[in-house]
């Protein structure tokens, strides 16, 4: 019995290193092959070109100010006291390593890249203590025929990965999207908010609470701000946001 259990390991060794060889797991962005018992789902090359929004950010919305300065244009002065979303944050840039792992889990079914990606948020989140007021983590909702063709939400996977690791609950159901909007891709800033105005409403109490959006990537922040604002109407004391990634 005991000879049994110490064969166990190598054979399990032997299975894996097998396996490896014969079909290796590849870099999610240049595909190379990864070492054996590997865990990042991109190479070390890939995973060290990677980079954090900053270190110049807009303090209110997140965006990458080469110049420096306290605000963006869209958030400075009057402007910003408007916005319904308070602050911005993501884990990383949307660069060429980013993008290739997050249109991976988001549009090629690799749902299993939740667990690694909501690990990432987790850790860069320590980083950030004007996310720190946070009590209850909402993921931006699909419209229902959206999530039945994709087969998940990517945003609520994403939330339930990053939650569990830094011991916050998970609210799915207190936003929900009520209008199948048009794709935000080819649209302006104006073209998106307008968009999203009213595509969303709050269907649970969040009266008195600060919550925390999740989203995958935050690029004009259109899509949370129509969040925050059917947040807001249903009570939320302050919303603010997190995402994957930031586009530059």
């Amino acid at each position: 019995m005991m000879r049994a259990k110490k064969l166990l390991p190598a054979a399990r060794f032997t299975g894996e290193l097998l396996l490896h060889i014969l079909f290796p797991r590849t870099c999610f962005a240049c595909g190379a092959d990864l070492p054996f018992r590997y865990a990042d789902p991109l190479c070390p090359a890939c995973r060290g070109a990677v980079r954090v929004p900053g270190p110049l950010i807009c303090q209110r919305c997140g965006t990458v100010l080469p110049s420096g300065g306290a605000h963006c244009a869209r958030c400075r002065g009057s402007k910003g006291k408007k916005i319904k979303c308070k602050i911005i944050r993501s884990a990383w840039l949307f660069g060429p390593q980013s993008r290739a792992l997050i249109h991976a889990f988001k549009y090629s079914g690799y749902a299993f890249l939740a667990d690694y990606l909501g690990a990432q948020m987790a850790q860069r989140f320590k980083e950030l203590p004007e996310l720190a007021a946070a009590q209850v983590v909402v993921p931006v909702p699909l419209y229902p025929k959206r999530q039945k063709w994709r087969g998940y939400n990517q945003s609520e996977l994403l939330a339930r990965a990053f939650a569990r690791a830094v011991h916050l609950p998970v609210e799915s159901r207190c936003l929900v999207r009520v209008r199948d909007t048009a794709a935000q891709a080819k649209l302006h800033r104006q073209e998106r908010l307008d968009n999203m105005s009213g595509a969303f409403a709050a269907t649970a109490d969040v009266r008195g609470k600060t919550v925390l959006l999740i989203d995958d990537v935050a690029t004009t922040g259109a899509t949370l701000e129509g969040c925050a604002q059917a947040l807001r109407e249903g009570g939320a004391k302050r919303v603010i946001a997190y995402t994957l990634a930031r586009e530059p």
